[in-house]
């Protein structure tokens, strides 16, 4: 884009996640090998005949899923970015597909933050921002869970006193 009068410059927003979120998507991926890896080793053990390819392909999983968890998980650190300012939510995720999204104020409909089990083993929440786009929720995960109260409490004074009809 050109930085003439009257343009808008995108840029990439100003925060990161909190570093505890690569320690949670760590441990996704490692839950999400693990199922797979246990429903080939159960039956290696109990088939002789089948036993060679069971563990083989067992071992292969459990291999490819710890190189991701190890792996993945820091690069979707180094490209997830965050931002609010008093004019728009400004969210920037994907590894090779990336994507940004940007949710102006006076369209902001509802704001929540959501903790799952993994998140509060980590001390992490994730703040949604709902707005009236087609296109869905702005999701902000891996921030700490008094960041994310302290935001959600932001975006909700901030919305009150923009004017704007949300919709």
């Amino acid at each position: 884009m050109s930085t003439g009068e009257g343009t808008v410059r995108l840029r990439p927003p100003a925060n990161t996640l909190d570093p505890r979120a690569v320690g949670w998507w760590r441990t996704q991926w490692l839950l999400l090998t693990a199922a797979p890896v246990v429903v080939l080793a159960v039956p290696a053990v109990l088939l002789a005949s089948a036993r060679l390819w069971l563990l083989l392909t067992a071992a292969a999983l459990a291999v490819i899923g710890a190189g991701c968890a190890v792996l993945v998980p820091l690069w979707w650190f180094r490209t997830h970015r965050w931002e609010v300012t008093d004019e728009a939510v400004y969210v920037r995720t994907g590894v090779l597909w990336q994507e940004w999204r940007i949710a102006p104020m006076s369209r902001i409909q509802t704001v929540d933050t959501v903790r799952g089990p993994l998140e509060q083993l980590y001390r992490l929440a994730t703040v949604t921002v709902t707005t009236a786009s087609s296109k869905g929720a702005v999701r902000i995960e891996g921030l700490d869970h008094e960041m994310a109260a302290a935001l959600a409490e932001r975006l909700t004074r901030i919305t009150q006193d923009t004017p704007g009809d949300a919709t």
